[in-house]
């Protein structure tokens, strides 16, 4: 099947054939037909990255009207980003269409120019709903003679609470005008519009609804919940070529792994809401330009960033809604590439990932955290694929290489090359001294005859009172009796202590009181926070645990009269 096949018109293939096009994608072949053949209402549902853009904007350019030099069709989009891409993308199909003017119009930009150009006249639009809607406000766009109408990413437009901006905008556009709706899932709103302004809407499929890409592999690996951002590292380390976007579920947490990356001497940067626009733009373009090979962002920052060739996306932190989970990793294995969708995970993670899989309808793999051994290795090799490929300049390098060689004469081959190696294995091996293995261990102990599990294995449990290296064990006089559980502990530290959040590490909650680790530079700092607090009337307690001593056997009212004891006075009793 060629686009000529389908009834694309030459002068349209002329111009996407100067972009390469050869063959129409999926979406493409199916899409295309039915709009250029009627004036049919239309949802489809298909990835980012499966070429929708095209598959309704030749139809779309292909029913213009260039005589006429008013708003003939209208693409609504997310975001700046997409609306900026989109409108580029039509404007190249539209090379050899001189009289037709496609016109980009969103926010942070200059109103001014935009009023100008729209007063110019423009034959399509392309906009995010927010400056659309002030533009009419104002009476610069009129809407009367739009034929056509496309939401374009519905599902992440409705997510972002442009529902009552898109119906404002439908009610200045005709009845009769034709709507086309393209989304990556169909939740519950996206189809409540599609009910409400569609009528009797074609639904094209491309793949499964609600699943993910078909070619990106779904990989996660399961560490302790401190050790996330050391896996985050294997894994860059693992993969000597990555251009990856690293999702987190927080600005802040974005920030922070971002500043941690940078630190650690990763090209790294973070893009989220609480950049300028000028930032904003700043760090997207060193992203797509590659000078960035990891980029940290929130899902709201990412949307409209599009990025054909990212090998990886990264999942720090698995999001909530798992539709969510279905437009990250389709950022990845787009335009007929392959590519890998990574989950780091904590145990209690473990449901959430099993929700998604159900969604998409595909199983998670689960992998070991890169080795220090193996990182190496492929960082050498890697090393020494680029010495073969490298390009030289033989004219210019001649003058230098005498003056080299004889310096560097009474090396061998042999020597010569292990020295230019361990430029890079030094620095590695260096790094990477005594490193640990930080996978999560989930398996529970083979028990003996008998019924009990092997002694090494519980004696180890039950010595609760040690620290894991690096860190400090901590005590604190609430347990599960108290209604005390882990999110209580995170909100209690979270909210009492100011700057850099504190990295908790193993949680053991009982009946009376509670252990847990945090990193030994935090720990007088936690415990200081944590100390005279009130917790649903109980005051707490807290102290760096007592290695010597066996908190085991004390009951909550043991615990505290000890408490008592040591501090020379009791706590106020709790009010009933």
């Amino acid at each position: 099947m060629t686009f000529e096949e389908l009834g694309v018109r030459d002068d349209l293939l002329r111009g996407i054939a100067e972009m390469g096009f050869e063959n129409p994608m999926p979406v493409q072949e199916k899409v295309i037909p039915v709009l250029l053949n009627g004036d049919h209402d239309l949802v489809a549902l298909a990835q980012t990255g499966t070429g929708k853009t095209a598959a309704f904007g030749l139809p779309l350019l292909q029913r213009i009207d260039s005589d006429n030099r008013s708003p003939q069709a209208l693409v609504l989009a997310p975001t700046r980003e997409l609306c900026l891409q989109i409108a580029g993308d039509l404007a190249d199909f539209s090379k050899y269409m001189p009289e037709v003017v496609v016109l980009p119009v969103y926010g942070g930009s200059s109103i001014e120019s935009q009023i100008r150009a729209l007063r110019s006249g423009v034959q399509i639009i392309v906009a995010t709903p927010g400056r659309l809607i002030d533009l009419i406000n104002r009476g610069v766009v009129h809407l009367g003679g739009v034929h056509t109408v496309v939401l374009d990413e519905a599902d992440e437009m409705l997510n972002m609470g442009f529902v009552d901006s898109i119906v404002d905008i439908l009610t200045h556009v005709p009845e009769d005008r034709t709507m086309l709706m393209f989304s990556a899932t169909m939740p519950a709103e996206v189809a409540k519009i599609s009910k409400r302004f569609m009528k009797n809407p074609e639904e094209i499929v491309i793949g499964t609804r609600n699943t993910g890409a078909e070619n990106v592999r779904h990989i996660y690996y399961m560490v302790n919940a401190r050790d996330k951002y050391l896996a985050l590292k294997r894994i860059a380390d693992d993969t000597p070529n990555i251009y990856a976007i690293i999702f987190c579920r927080t600005r802040r947490d974005t920030q922070e792994i971002a500043d941690q990356l940078i630190a650690d001497g990763y090209n790294a940067d973070a893009l989220h809401g609480d950049l300028s626009q000028q930032q904003r733009d700043m760090v997207m373009k060193k992203f797509r330009d590659r000078v960035l090979p990891l980029l940290v962002a929130t899902d709201v920052a990412a949307r409209g960033l599009d990025v054909d060739d990212l090998t990886h996306v990264i999942n720090y932190g698995l999001p909530d809604d798992t539709a969510v989970y279905t437009h990250r990793s389709g950022r990845t294995g787009r335009a007929g590439k392959t590519g890998v969708s990574i989950a780091i995970i904590h145990s209690r993670e473990k449901g959430k990932l099993r929700e998604i899989e159900k969604m998409i309808g595909k199983k998670f793999e689960r992998k070991e955290v890169p080795t220090p051994q193996h990182i190496i290795e492929k960082q050498l090799y890697n090393l020494a694929d680029r010495l073969e490929r490298v390009s030289v300049n033989e004219e210019e390098i001649a003058g230098y290489l005498p003056g080299v060689m004889r310096k560097l004469s009474w090396l061998s081959t042999e020597d010569l090359l292990k020295r230019v190696l361990s430029l890079e294995f030094n620095r590695l091996l260096d790094y990477y001294k005594d490193a640990p293995k930080i996978d999560f261990i989930d398996e529970k102990p083979k028990k003996e005859k008998g019924g009990k599990a092997p002694k090494e294995r519980t004696d180890k449990e039950k010595d609760r009172r040690t620290a894991e290296k690096g860190m400090e064990r901590i005590y604190i006089n609430l347990g599960k009796s108290d209604g005390f559980y882990a999110g209580n502990l995170i909100d209690m530290l979270n909210k009492n202590i100011s700057g850099q959040r504190v990295d908790v590490g193993r949680i053991d909650l009982l009946p009376g009181y509670s252990l847990f680790d945090v990193r030994k530079k935090d720990a007088s700092k936690v415990v200081s926070a944590l100390k005279g607090l009130d917790f649903f009337g109980k005051r707490v307690f807290s102290e760096i645990a007592d290695q010597e001593r066996d908190y085991s056997h004390l009951s909550s009212k043991k615990a505290k009269a000890d408490r008592d004891d040591r501090r020379g006075k009791p706590y106020p009793k709790k009010k009933r």
